[in-house]
């Protein structure tokens, strides 16, 4: 496997070094990276159904020549607008994409075209909307692209699925007899799996559907085993370690948990009882404190802040961003000010200081005279020392990597830590992924909370989008409207938003008060702008980074997301996190217009429920656990075929099968178990404390 890892994707046939680039688009550099990029869904074209026997509503692959072709502009969003009829002989379909003009060139009369999408029924005829799309050249052998199972893979511009089909059917030929089994051979014959070339080939280019799902059961195993004796092996890592015992009273948890102006919920207290009942342990906690946007997280934490600098020691709390560590740190300074918690000496620490003040505040850290740090991935940089670190709390921790956070965690000697996410993982999952961590869930939301509802609009029903921002602001209430901003098409993105933003403030809403806020803006403008939003002195807040900002404000009570197609599953629900956090009831507008079959679902889940825990099966259901916890969380990006939320069965015979080994071998020091050592320590190098390549 050595030698696939070491060899560039540009020598196999077909690529080259200028097809490199784009192939590092997708992330793949190496020979052994494409023979892993799995198809992300199959279509079987052995037999495709006649367009005459389709159904308004379901999703199907169809296949026929052009008949029509034309191009107009719509009178409603001026989009540019190709239409394309197909015919098969059975009937015809019109197929239709917008601000896509190039097409037009594609689809000339009698083109072959094979199409994917959502069959729907406009003015009484069958129709596609924005389907996905493959020209089939007929005077080329289509041996992988028709009469067959052919895999969809993900695309980047500039490679289209013919293409990446030939490049790997290529790559299997020259290296797949390069191919190990890593997976051990007692496992492989206890469950009868084949071995990895076939089942390599079997998951890019099954014969039948049934080899294909052997394959996939096959390959998830083997990930979901060696990721799970990292994880067993870190946790007997971190438990065989000796910690800091903080001595913790009745009389002082009692004293924080009724130092607040309300009352706690029931969830919170038992959150801090848990993590009292660890920060009087001499073994440093690992633990994983999880809860939906507005459950009161932070509070929780500070607990553990508080004690620490009750003891004489330290704490750190490490946030994702500036915006959110400023926050954290004004919100927490504000409650000391008002008496709600003890005054300790907090500070902020940010990389935008002045060198100065930068220096100084480093010196009082070192010196110990600050008792709470808040901060961004600045905490983690080496001329930052602590003289007695005991606590560590880091927010949002799908946002850092392992190796940040024990960056930050090897700056005092082995302190208890705590990781905070809003991101909800339901409890059983939650156990068999995090096995390391001990694991605290605040699972319900404080009292005296309005409810909030979603509702998806087309483009074409704005004005009943607008309408209802204009009752709420004429009933006293506040409006969020947010556009996404998508890295690559940035400059395009933050466009439209200033575009309608000044639209609204002159047009549409020219009676009310309107404020701008985006990421290219300066910060102290930013803060200004959301601070005369947080006093009312804004109706409607247009933005691209709500969600980042994080602001409070009960008010507000209307969101409007444009393009929510756009955005995944676990962005939305952070955002509509950001209403309904006073008395009065909120509503959630998506404006959409999904144009593929996992957009749909993200839409319909996040108007069927409210639920973090359900958003988030929902998500780890339809995008698969490699983007759900994102790239920077080492070891699920790990996962590229076995998905924890459809592939429980297998995970938890996975982790019988590494409780074993590890039960009898914890060091994996038996001379058979030496490749098993070996792998781990490849697939996980950041995420093992005591496993090294034997």
């Amino acid at each position: 496997m050595t030698i696939l890892a070491n060899t560039s994707v540009q020598f196999i046939k077909g690529v080259g070094p200028a097809k490199k680039k784009l192939f590092a688009n997708l992330g793949v550099d190496s020979v052994e990276d494409l023979l892993y990029f799995f198809p992300r869904r199959y279509e079987d074209r052995r037999n495709i159904i006649p367009i005459g026997k389709i159904k308004a509503g379901e999703w199907q692959t169809i296949s026929g020549k052009v008949l029509l072709q034309g191009a107009r502009r719509s009178w409603y969003t001026k989009k540019h607008v190709c239409e394309i009829v197909l015919d098969d002989g059975s009937g015809r379909i019109s197929c239709t994409w917008f601000n896509q003009p190039y097409l037009e060139k594609y689809f000339q009369k009698d083109t072959r075209i094979v199409c994917y999408g959502r069959v729907s029924i406009y003015k009484n005829k069958l129709q596609m909307v924005s389907p996905e799309y493959e020209i089939i050249d007929e005077s080329e052998g289509e041996n992988l692209n028709i009469s067959r199972i052919v895999p969809i893979y993900p695309l980047t511009r500039g490679i289209t699925q013919r293409y990446l089909r030939k490049v790997v059917s290529a790559c299997l030929d020259k290296y797949a007899q390069d191919l190990h089994d890593e997976l051990p051979v007692y496992l492989r014959n206890k469950y009868r799996y084949k071995n990895i070339k076939q089942c390599i080939r079997d998951l890019h280019f099954p014969d039948d559907f049934k080899n294909q799902e052997d394959a996939l059961r096959r390959i998830s195993f083997e990930e979901f085993f060696f990721f799970q004796i990292s994880i067993i092996l870190r946790r007997l890592s971190m438990t065989q370690k000796k910690g800091i015992a903080h001595r913790i009273t009745d009389p002082q948890a009692l004293k924080f948990v009724d130092s607040f102006p309300y009352e706690l919920t029931k969830a919170q207290k038992r959150a801090i009882r848990e993590i009292r009942q660890d920060m009087q342990k001499d073994q440093p906690m690992l633990r994983l404190l999880q809860g939906d946007v507005g459950c009161g997280k932070t509070l929780v934490a500070l607990f553990g802040c508080m004690m620490a600098a009750a003891n004489g020691h330290q704490a750190a709390f490490m946030a994702p961003t500036e915006i959110l560590a400023r926050q954290h740190y004004e919100n927490i300074v504000k409650m000391m000010a008002e008496g709600a918690l003890p005054t300790i000496e907090t500070a902020l620490l940010i990389s935008g200081l002045p060198k100065k003040e930068h220096d100084d505040l480093n010196e009082r850290i070192a010196a110990g005279k600050i008792q709470l740090v808040i901060g961004t991935h600045a905490l983690i940089n080496t001329e930052v020392q602590f003289k007695k670190l005991s606590f560590v709390v880091i927010d949002e921790q799908h946002r850092f990597g392992v190796r940040q956070r024990a960056l930050l965690s090897e700056k005092g000697v082995n302190p208890d830590i705590l990781i905070m996410t809003a991101t909800p993982i339901p409890r059983t999952l939650c156990i068999t992924l995090y096995g390391d961590l001990d694991i605290s869930i605040i699972d319900e939301l404080p009292k005296n909370r309005g409810q909030v509802q979603t509702l998806a609009f087309t483009h074409e029903q704005m004005a009943e989008v607008y309408a209802m921002i204009r009752q709420r602001i004429k009933d006293g209430r506040q409006a969020y409207v947010v556009y996404p901003i998508i890295e690559e098409s940035e400059k395009l993105d933050l466009k439209a938003a200033e575009e309608m933003y000044r639209h609204f403030k002159n047009k549409e809403f020219k009676d009310f008060r309107l404020g701008l806020v985006h990421g290219k803006m300066k910060r102290q403008e930013t803060q200004q702008i959301m601070q005369a939003f947080k006093e009312r002195q804004l109706d409607i807040l247009v933005s691209t980074t709500v969600l980042e900002v994080g602001v409070d404000v009960a008010n507000a009570t209307v969101m409007v997301i444009e393009h929510a197609e756009r955005f995944g599953l676990a962005q939305l629900h952070q955002l509509r996190g950001r209403i309904g956090r006073g008395v009065h009831d909120s509503v959630c507008l998506l404006v959409t217009e999904p144009h593929t079959e996992e957009g749909v679902k993200r839409i319909d889940a996040m108007c069927k429920t409210q639920d973090g825990f359900k958003i988030a099966q929902y998500d780890l259901e339809i995008r698969g656990p490699g983007h759900f916890f994102g790239r920077h969380q080492h070891g699920f990006s790990e996962l590229k075929v076995a998905n924890p939320a459809t592939q429980m069965d297998i995970l938890e015979l996975a982790r019988q099968e590494a409780l074993v080994l590890t039960k009898d071998d914890p060091g994996l020091q038996a001379h058979d178990h030496g490749m098993i050592k070996k792998v781990v320590a490849k697939r996980y190098p950041n995420y093992l404390v005591n496993v090294e390549a034997g």
